[in-house]
């Protein structure tokens, strides 16, 4: 039997509660038995940890996963004990989470893409850690886990191949957004697009991810930087984190302004917001010879439709970018080193810090898009 412990967490119950969240109150705070860590585990105190649209999307029901669940896939902490067999880890090391575990050895994983990691996604999928255990419950129920890390916890057990070890001096609410926002939305911009000096960028969607992928394009030295989205609040964001224009596509047709500016269209669009039809906008915005990147995640049952002889005949392409195509290892201490020299404004895409009781309303603001990024500080 390993040994237990109490943690005070935020979990999910049912889907597709109604709006506003801090009426129907969706997000539980409950008391529950944690164990571990066992063989190959690392108990996490859970410093900070983010609200992000694939929190949300769980919620409403977007993304359908097993339930009860403690949510929560972008945080950071401190390891407070490591099980047997654990190697590069020890207690009092401060970590960033990664909400696709890697496994280290399958097809993806053994080639540099760790980020598709077969094992990560099937153990994400049925809601348990990679070793397919099961740490959290309450009243002999268990709960699931969300992608490995179940952030809203006071504490966690997570998998080494969850876990990015940095320095001690990076703040919890800034070192979260580390975790999802800056890897998913910088890696689009520095990986999966690899956006050359001077290239035109549109980016669609100006949620957290959106705005990490405009300042991962600002600091590739991108020539226009287009930002598009539907609040005219967002787009002053993305003005001062150096969009060179913007676009309400309330008011416009962003695809009739975005090849007007450019002459024909930019040559990479990043689509942040999860949608077929935003996704086939972006596609529209680049020119002959152009890349759509899509970083959102829409419903698995939408479709995304586009002339298919556009990708032959004017040598379109679309390209996928899951968590940024980032090696976490790799890429998580070097975002942090362009953040510390200057180049990445990250403390910026921070709205607000709140506590773990005011999460259903934090939500109800993400839902309304009023903020990029709030963090729960514990």
């Amino acid at each position: 039997m390993l040994p237990r412990m109490k943690t005070n967490a935020a979990v999910l119950h049912e889907m597709e509660r109604p709006f506003p969240y801090a009426d129907s109150q969706p997000m539980v705070i409950e008391e529950l038995d944690l164990e571990g860590p066992g063989e190959g585990e690392v108990l996490v105190e859970v410093r900070g940890a983010g609200l992000c649209h694939s929190d949300l999307s769980v919620i409403n029901g977007s993304r359908p996963r097993q339930m009860p669940m403690v949510l929560g896939h972008e945080a950071s902490g401190i390891v407070r004990e490591v099980g047997p067999g654990v190697r590069g880890l020890k207690a009092e090391d401060h970590v960033i989470f990664t909400f696709i575990p890697s496994c280290g050895h399958c097809r993806y994983c053994t080639v540099g893409k760790p980020s598709l990691c077969q094992n990560g996604a099937e153990a994400n999928n049925a809601g348990v850690l990679m070793n397919g255990a099961q740490r959290f419950s309450r009243n002999g129920q268990s709960y699931f886990h969300h992608c490995g890390v179940s952030g809203y916890s006071q504490y966690t057990i997570a998998l080494p191949g969850s876990l990015v070890k940095i320095d001690s001096t990076l703040p919890f609410e800034l070192a979260t957004l580390f975790g999802c926002a800056v890897t998913t939305g910088t890696g689009a911009a520095m990986n999966t697009a690899n956006i050359r000096p001077g290239q035109s960028v549109a980016v669609f969607g100006l949620g957290g991810v959106g705005l990490a992928a405009l300042i991962g394009a600002k600091a590739c030295n991108a020539g226009q930087i287009i930002a598009v989205d539907l609040l005219d609040s967002k787009l002053e964001m993305a003005r001062n984190l150096g969009a060179t224009h913007t676009v309400n596509a309330k008011d416009t047709n962003p695809v009739e302004v975005i090849q007007d500016l450019t002459h024909g269209g930019v040559e990479i669009a990043i689509e942040s917001v999860g949608n077929g039809t935003v996704l086939a906008q972006a596609y529209e915005s680049t020119m002959r010879g152009g890349t759509t990147v899509a970083i959102g995640l829409p419903h698995p049952d939408h479709q995304f439709s586009i002339p298919a002889v556009t990708l032959s005949a004017m040598e379109k392409t679309v390209k996928g970018s899951y968590q940024g195509s980032c090696v976490p290892t790799r890429d998580i201490p070097r975002f942090i080193d362009m953040y510390h020299a200057g180049q990445l404004p990250v403390d910026q895409l921070l709205t607000d810090t709140i506590q773990l009781e005011d999460i259903n309303a934090g939500f109800d603001r993400l839902h309304k898009g009023e903020v990029a990024r709030q963090v729960i500080l514990f």
